[in-house]
């Protein structure tokens, strides 16, 4: 288990990423034989357009140890429903949210082996994709009816992914009905999260990180049911906030312009916005504190500081320079490393490819 920056980042250059790509390769080549053009175009899209997520995922493949593989498989899997259903949900041809949830329940299901295929584009025109969302709901199913520890981890699991749909249902509707839907759907929980506000709760709810590393722990020699419920409260909320907020952050002129939903833009200004970053971030570090490994857990929040912050977006974000230096230098060196890291790698990956 690295325990500093320079030897994790040599672990996840020489053993993690080639076999994300790998994997990758195979889902892109399945998604170029899809029948239906629409289905087809928003599958490769979201490999194209969203490897980093797959790669930033299988990190957690580290925890896993012998079982490296096969957490690296799930994860590009299941990330790979997400970001499919992303697309077909936010840049395709309905708005209708029983479609969404129609959709969704495919991420139920790949995470209950033995749970029969459904049937998820009932609510919608495009249904032949040629087995292609059935054989990614397989692959998660396989790989975690192999896990004789599956079940210390499924509950917490199964939170973590009705959040995530939830969310994805009611972000993508018609754009009057959002913020209703959103805040509403904030009130059932609000008496748990009061330091949350709706769009913040919204935005943890976002991420895939909890999952896969609860599914790392149970595929490695670490797992108890204590150790699970130190995961989920370690990555749930706030890690998993950080994560999210800093993803909508750096997109906040790109939503501008697709006129899509971001979260950044509900705070009520740019201090406000940031004392609120940096409260996540101190609560992401008490809250990991207490996790096997947690060393490892703190790199990863110090990665995604760095990770996003370095994203050339962030560039054309007005006033992000200040924002910038006061988050990487609350999170240390080791987040100014995995900036800087994240910068080269941008720069060589075209010459990689």
């Amino acid at each position: 288990m690295p325990k500093r920056a320079i030897p994790l980042m040599a672990t996840i250059y020489r053993n993690i990423f080639p076999k994300v790509h790998k994997e990758l390769g195979y889902w892109k080549a399945r998604a170029e034989q899809i029948p239906n053009q629409e289905l087809r175009r928003q599958a490769l899209d979201a490999i194209e357009d969203k490897t980093f997520h797959c790669e930033g995922g299988s990190i957690y493949a580290i925890l896993a140890g012998d079982n490296r593989d096969k957490v690296i498989q799930f994860v590009v899997a299941y990330q790979t429903i997400s970001d499919y259903l992303d697309n077909l949900c936010d840049r395709s041809t309905s708005l209708d949210p029983r479609d969404f949830r129609a959709l969704h329940t495919s991420m139920r299901d790949a995470l209950t082996p033995g749970n029969p295929i459904g049937d998820y584009y009932r609510e919608r025109e495009e249904k032949d994709d040629g087995g292609y969302l059935e054989d990614l709901v397989k692959t998660c199913q396989n790989l975690l009816g192999q896990l004789s520890t599956y079940s210390q981890v499924k509950d917490y699991v199964y939170e973590l992914a009705a959040l995530y749909c939830d969310l994805q249902v009611h972000k993508h509707v018609k754009t009057e009905e959002r913020l209703p839907r959103l805040k509403s759907w904030f009130d059932s929980h609000q008496e748990r999260w009061k330091d949350l506000s709706w769009y913040e709760f919204s935005a943890c709810s976002g991420s895939t990180l909890g999952i896969f590393c609860l599914v790392s722990y149970a595929h490695g020699e670490h797992l108890t049911k204590e150790v699970a419920l130190q995961v989920y409260n370690g990555y749930f909320p706030y890690m998993q906030g950080l994560h999210i907020l800093l993803d909508y952050y750096i997109d906040q002129q790109e939503d501008l312009e697709a006129g899509d939903l971001n979260f950044c833009t509900y705070y009520d200004h740019e201090d406000h916005m940031k004392e609120r970053f940096l409260y996540f971030i101190d609560q992401t570090k008490l809250h990991v504190n207490s996790l096997p490994h947690a060393s490892f857990h703190h790199m990863v929040q110090k990665g995604l500081v760095g990770l996003y912050l370095a994203d050339s977006k962030v560039q054309k974000l007005q006033g992000a320079r200040p924002i910038v230096k006061e988050l990487l230098s609350v999170s240390g060196t080791k987040a100014k490393f995995f900036y800087m890291n994240s910068k080269l790698y941008h720069k060589i990956k075209p010459a990689l490819a």
